[in-house]
């Protein structure tokens, strides 16, 4: 009888293995492709993360961000009549323009003429002046302006200091 037992033992042991190894390869497929989403997730946030501190970085030093994440920046086309219409949407003046884009007169020229084409940074404040209203654009032309005369306020008072006084 011990033969029997043990015939029947071995034969249910296989045939449980089988069962246990049909549910549990599907699930390691899972389980691997859980990794991997996972793994992609963490990258996203850990790329929007160290973009959410940029931004914070900037609101912190008084400004208010002209930025578009690197994807939108990516996918953004510009011509010189896109430009154009951009800004007089706003209803900015070239002037106003560059002092939002925190570039010369001449590089809006440029880039309304066709001449040249907005890089990098600037192709990002750009991306990020579409997003924004009439008002928002003047609040924030304003607020450059305000920060612009702080930082001329300390110089006028050292150039002064300096003159010697006449009597």
């Amino acid at each position: 009888m011990g033969k029997v037992e043990g015939i029947i033992k071995s034969e249910i042991m296989r045939l449980a293995k089988r069962e246990v190894r049909k549910t549990s390869v599907p699930l390691g497929r899972d389980v691997r492709t859980l990794k991997a989403v996972v793994s992609q997730l963490r990258k996203t946030v850990s790329g929007l993360e160290r973009f959410a501190a940029l931004q914070q970085k900037e609101m912190e030093k008084g400004g208010v961000p002209l930025k578009a994440t690197p994807d939108e920046v990516k996918m953004s086309r510009f011509s010189p009549r896109l430009i154009r219409s951009l800004r007089e949407r706003l209803g900015l003046t070239q002037k106003e323009m560059a002092t939002l884009a925190g570039v010369t007169i001449g590089a809006v020229y440029q880039w309304e003429s066709g001449k040249f084409e907005p890089r990098g940074e600037k192709k990002g404040v750009l991306v990020a002046l579409r997003k924004l209203g009439k008002r928002e654009a003047r609040k924030l032309l304003e607020q450059k302006a305000a920060r612009a005369e702080v930082r001329k306020a300390p110089a006028r008072a050292k150039r002064a200091r300096r003159r010697p006084r006449r009597k």
